[in-house]
């Protein structure tokens, strides 16, 4: 079941790339490199002390060979998908993966952290890499770049790459309204802008260090998350969350539009997820999924991580059919979905 369903993916993809009239020469878009949280992550949390892990099954299981590699997903994951639609390989590897060696990273490699975010309060609740430690191991990676290909080809490399970041949700769904000390000291106006002065000087160093086309991701829709639904008699999506996932969005998109302007020779974009991943979760049947409220794994309602593993029997035979994987993330089908809309929107101008 699993290589069928990889196989199916990669159809997918393939329909992807011609649905966006994507025909890209490698040379323009030589890596797709990676910043951000469990959405993005391949397994860079896996040799760290963190209950914030998923290499174990049941995740991966629709990978071919039905690997858990330490993506947060049943298979492949967003940045896989757009990493093949611009002409490069299906997997984005870990960066701390030791099964991979530079060559492999030279055309993409991710450095998310699942359990992350711009707040480096974020990552210590569950003992994870803060997005400051992601730009160190890119400096790092720059400079075995430059030993593998030359400090030319490296830089060019550098330059021409596009560069994904997806983070912020876990800035406010297991820091500020879990936990007392931000929501303490800052109001919630106070506390978003807070974090879009990180990311603004995240960004800014990303440039120095050499990126030009870069993309910043919005907050999904977190009020319809499965977990945050259990919140609600009715499990119904909370409004509450959903209107701050759109606000702090408009304050990204601001954020990316300000840098764009300011840093020469860039093309800083902003990468609207919760409109598409919304219009899943209002019109399932319309992209063949039956369930939206739960994830596949388990119950669906409060599994993630350690609680989604594979002995549990109300486990679903077909993630195909959920929008969710577990009950926080994606299924593979929703991360194509998200994947094959920012190919034909914000990534366009990369192409």
């Amino acid at each position: 079941m699993a290589l069928s369903l990889y196989h199916h993916s990669i159809l997918l993809s393939c329909f992807l790339l011609l649905k966006t009239g994507v025909h890209v020469e490698s040379k323009r878009v030589p890596a797709i490199i990676v910043f951000g949280d469990s959405t993005v992550d391949a397994g860079n949390n896996n040799p760290l002390p963190t209950i914030s892990k998923s290499n174990f099954a049941p995740y991966g299981r629709d990978l071919e060979g039905g690997k858990a590699t330490g993506r947060f997903s049943n298979g492949r994951i967003a940045t896989d998908f757009i990493s093949e639609a611009f002409g490069n390989k299906p997997l984005v590897p870990a960066y701390l993966d030791s099964s991979y060696g530079i060559e492999d990273f030279a055309t993409g490699v991710t450095f998310a952290s699942a359990g992350t975010g711009f707040d480096n309060k974020t990552a210590a609740v569950t003992s994870v890499i803060p997005l400051w430690k992601e730009v160190e191991y890119f400096k790092d990676y720059k400079t075995r770049l430059a030993t593998l290909l030359g400090r030319k080809a490296a830089a060019e490399t550098i330059r021409d790459a596009v560069y994904i970041i997806s983070i912020g949700t876990n800035d406010f769904a297991i820091n500020y309204f879990a936990l007392p000390d931000r929501s303490l000291h800052f109001t919630l106006e106070e506390y978003e802008n807070f974090l879009i002065g990180i990311a603004n000087n995240f960004m800014v160093e990303l440039y120095r260090l050499g990126a030009r086309k870069i993309s910043l991701g919005g907050l999904p829709p977190i009020g319809c998350l499965p977990i945050i639904r259990t919140l609600d008699p009715g499990h119904a999506c909370i409004e509450e969350f959903n209107t701050l996932a759109r606000k702090f969005d408009l304050k990204l998109k601001s954020l990316a539009a300000k840098l764009r302007g300011e840093l020469q020779g860039s093309k800083v974009v902003f990468s609207n997820i919760y409109y598409q991943a919304m219009d899943v979760i209002q019109k399932p049947s319309l992209y063949g999924f039956e369930n939206v409220k739960n994830g596949c794994c388990g119950s669906g309602r409060f599994e993630v991580s350690y609680l989604c593993h594979r002995s549990n029997p109300l486990t679903c035979k077909d993630a195909s059919k959920y929008a969710f994987w577990d009950s926080v993330h994606p299924s593979e089908k929703l991360h194509f979905i998200v994947a094959n809309n920012m190919m034909k929107t914000s990534l366009a101008e990369f192409v």
